[in-house]
């Protein structure tokens, strides 16, 4: 009886410290991995298809065009309270808006638009690059340890 109660003491208690953990925004998590799944989806297609290829928000019946949504609890920008990214400039556009570029175009030589595009949920933020080679930087900034972080 008493093996018992314990045990259901430690129930409660775990639920309890589970419930007051945070374990990061899952909807970022979402965004990031779409995004880097768009950019490589566009990248293939552009080199399967001998053309260009955009990434943008847009209607997925838009040819050309490969869609990134965001979960609704994710906006576009930066907010003032995160810094920007060690090495990157303050982007002029990008911190309000959250692109500086609204579209990125791929090339079938896997060259693509320089771009820079921020998401948050209001706590914790997404830097996602593309260098104009192709290659994609997806950091996170984390109010935990209040740093950038390779994602």
């Amino acid at each position: 009886m008493e093996t018992a109660i314990a045990m259901a003491i430690m129930g409660i208690l775990s639920a309890a410290g589970l419930a007051t953990v945070d374990f990061g925004s899952q909807d970022l998590t979402v965004v990031g991995q779409e995004f880097q799944a768009s950019l490589h989806e566009a990248f293939h297609l552009a080199w399967a298809q001998g053309k260009d290829v955009v990434v943008t928000l847009g209607d997925p019946k838009t040819p050309g065009i490969i869609p990134v949504r965001l979960p609704p609890k994710v906006k576009w920008g930066k907010p003032a309270f995160i810094p920007t990214p060690p090495g990157m400039d303050a982007p002029k556009v990008a911190g309000t808006t959250g692109s500086a570029h609204p579209r990125i175009t791929v090339t079938p030589r896997h060259t693509a638009t320089a771009s820079a595009w921020f998401v948050n949920d209001g706590r914790e933020a997404i830097c996602m690059r593309v260098s104009g080679h192709g290659h994609i930087q997806v950091l996170r900034w984390r109010r935990s340890t209040k740093k950038w972080s390779l994602y």
